[in-house]
């Protein structure tokens, strides 16, 4: 379960993550990674929600993974199905504004 990768998950390791990865990873890696994030520090978003944000986005930058992010094409897609899994947990709690913030930095860091 994405829960047992809480402990991976660092403000500082996510966005080391995002930016090194971001061209590499695509837009819907990046507006998911986002959108979560955004979710997360959202003072309204339920602990039980952040606990699955938390546990998501710490697979996303934990070093080793079930599918080595370097490798073209498929690198990210275990963390896009991780991410996947946990907007559908907590579809309820994503905001629009979560969603369109994500959408925004989208377009200015990859045009």
């Amino acid at each position: 379960m994405i829960t047992e990768y809480n402990k991976e998950y660092t403000d500082s390791g996510f966005w080391d993550k995002l930016v090194k990865f971001s061209g590499r990873a695509g837009r819907r890696v990046i507006e998911l990674a986002l959108t979560l994030y955004n979710c997360l520090k959202d003072e309204d978003t339920p602990a039980w929600a952040k606990a699955v944000i938390y546990g998501a986005l710490g697979y996303f930058i934990t070093p080793v993974d079930a599918v080595p992010d370097l490798l073209p094409l498929v690198g990210f897609s275990d963390d896009v199905a991780a991410m996947i899994a946990a907007v559908s947990i907590i579809a309820g709690n994503i905001k629009e504004s979560h969603k369109a913030d994500a959408q925004e930095k989208v377009r200015v860091w990859l045009g």
